[in-house]
């Protein structure tokens, strides 16, 4: 029976480092697939490695300010001759008429005070239409507000003439 079990054992010898190995080599195929598939999933990151410590921290500190933009066209007409379309967008009654009083003393024509489509507005923004980027830009700093774009869901014969339209939101 001795002869027997020293039989088996030397059998499986091996195949037990037959498995073994098999069980290694799974293990850092593995390992390798999670790697690469973290690398392939993962955002990939701006830092380059050839920059430098001093480069990178500077880069950091001027990634919370707003990245270099080309100059924004000067306004063109006097305030008094832009006419300015205020819409209500946060659907409290009346804040579109306070905004165009504040609008009209800051020197702009108010053209029209109405409604907007959507009453869902959560902040107030500046749209101009094409060639018053200026004019729009301007009457966005007069008030502070800080979302000013190109005109967007109105057509021109919505604007009753005006060149830059008021979307007061919460």
């Amino acid at each position: 029976m001795d002869v027997l079990l020293q039989r088996d054992d030397r059998i499986a010898d091996p195949w037990r480092t037959v498995a073994c190995v098999a069980a290694a080599v799974a293990a850092v195929e593995l390992l390798l697939l999670v790697v690469l598939g973290g690398a392939l999933i993962a955002k990939p990151s701006n830092a380059s490695p050839a920059r430098s410590g001093v480069r990178a921290a500077a880069a950091r500190s001027a990634a919370s300010v707003e990245p270099h933009r080309a100059a924004a066209p000067a306004a063109h007409l006097a305030r008094g001759k832009v006419t300015v379309l205020v819409l209500n967008g946060n659907g409290r009654r009346g804040a579109a008429a306070a905004a165009a009083s504040r609008v009209a003393r800051r020197g702009y024509h108010v053209g029209a005070v109405a409604n907007a489509p959507r009453s869902d507005f959560t902040r107030s923004l500046v749209m101009y239409r094409r060639g018053f980027e200026g004019e729009g830009r301007r009457l966005a700093r007069d008030l502070g507000i800080h979302i000013v774009g190109p005109l967007d869901g109105l057509k021109a014969s919505q604007l009753h003439g005006a060149h830059v339209v008021l979307v007061v939101g919460a």
